[in-house]
């Protein structure tokens, strides 16, 4: 007999309506013995059919929906799904080797990344489900993108909530880890196994290509450089001065590696690196006489300031202070480009706190671009938890 979820009355309609997650909370019964991990069918509390999906009791979001037709859910389902999503990034993104191929609920998959630095693709597995079908997944997404290595990076704590272990490692003979990708004609080093995330913020690389227009000429500050990919796009893209701030030794010296890879090593003399405290940077920088006004554009594009719904206050004075100090810093007529990947901190938040760190330095600006994560990062309509980057450009005038 084939495992079913009902889900109680009145719970239904965000699943009817094409939303992934069903909540421990919201069903009413589980038939047919299912094992964790198994497909699943959820219905309504009248026995009709909604989708089908895979579950696990452990976690909170109990089942995973996968499809709303009354279709086989087998290997071969997953299979054309993986060919789906690859062909829909060779559609949109023509040409490019270094972007992500799988992204979880934006393409019906939930719980599987897939990331492709040329010929190497990193996997994370975050839920049971698509942890148990490690091997059909992995065999045919290298096959299909023509990958010859393949790396693991299922070590993030959301696996926990699955009852599953973190988790990375190689997928098949080792390799060196440290690639070389090209975005947008620009070379950078990457740390599949060390670096954040799966090593490099594909995320970012249609905004960092949208910037050309405004670097021209500019003194540029880019704040949380990570390992410098904008500080290396100002440069490239005609910027006078790029000085580049982060936190972290490691990333500094990265980020100078990029710049020098990019440009040539007489080239840097047009960035400056500097590890610090952005907040402190920010605050010191400002304070400081003859500073305000110095800078013809600054960057901010922070980690994410929280993860959790109960923090997002936090996180608005954060993006406040930071965008406030920058403000105080920009010439007239500069560029202001600031991001926020906090997942509980939407875009109206968002832009509410960004007007808000204006006026508190009386300053006015014009809104020249919103935007959000590349393409092969897509939204899913009715599923609000696949769009999480905000990205503004603005102007002060």
């Amino acid at each position: 007999m084939k495992g079913y979820v009902t889900l109680k009355r009145g719970r239904e309609s965000r699943a009817r309506s094409g939303h992934p997650w069903v909540y421990a909370g919201e069903i009413a019964e589980i038939r047919g013995g299912p094992s964790e991990g198994d497909v699943v069918d959820v219905l309504t509390a009248g026995a009709g059919f909604i989708g089908r999906g895979l579950i696990n009791t452990q976690s909170q979001i109990t089942v995973r929906i996968l499809t709303w037709a009354d279709e086989r859910v087998d290997d071969d389902w997953f299979v054309r799904k993986l060919g789906e999503a690859i062909e829909y990034r060779r559609t949109i993104a023509p040409g490019v080797r270094s972007l992500r191929l799988v992204h979880s609920e934006g393409d019906s998959l939930p719980g599987l990344i897939v990331d492709a630095y040329d010929d190497c693709l990193v996997f994370q597995f975050l839920t049971l489900g698509m942890d148990m079908r490690r091997d059909i997944i992995i065999d045919a997404v290298m096959e299909l993108w023509g990958a010859r290595h393949a790396y693991e990076r299922s070590d993030v704590r959301s696996r926990e909530h699955e009852g599953l272990e973190q988790r990375a490692g190689f997928l098949g003979e080792p390799f060196g880890t440290e690639r070389v990708i090209e975005e947008n004609g620009f070379k950078f080093a990457v740390d599949i196994e060390r670096g954040q995330k799966t090593g490099h913020f594909l995320d970012q690389r249609e905004n960092r290509a949208s910037l050309k227009p405004y670097c021209r000429g500019r003194r540029v500050l880019d704040c949380f450089s990570h390992t410098g990919a904008f500080a290396v796009h100002a440069v490239g893209y005609g910027a006078s001065h790029v000085t580049a701030v982060d936190i972290s030794d490691v990333a500094i010296a990265r980020a100078r590696k990029n710049m020098e890879m990019n440009n040539g090593a007489g080239a840097t003399a047009a960035a400056e690196f500097v590890e610090a405290n952005v907040f402190d940077y920010l605050r010191e920088k400002a304070a400081t006489p003859g500073a305000k006004g110095s800078l013809d554009m600054v960057i901010l594009d922070p980690p994410a300031f929280t993860k959790t719904r109960a923090a997002s206050e936090s996180a608005l004075r954060g993006y406040k202070e930071i965008n406030l100090r920058a403000a105080q810093l920009l010439a007239e007529g500069g560029i202001l480009v600031t991001a926020s990947c906090s997942h509980h901190v939407n875009e109206v938040m968002f832009f509410e706190v960004i007007q808000s760190a204006l006026a508190d330095a009386r300053r006015r600006a014009r809104l020249l671009e919103r935007r959000g994560q590349a393409h092969d990062h897509p939204v899913l309509a009715g599923v609000p938890e696949t769009s999480y980057l905000k990205f503004l450009v603005f102007q002060m005038v």
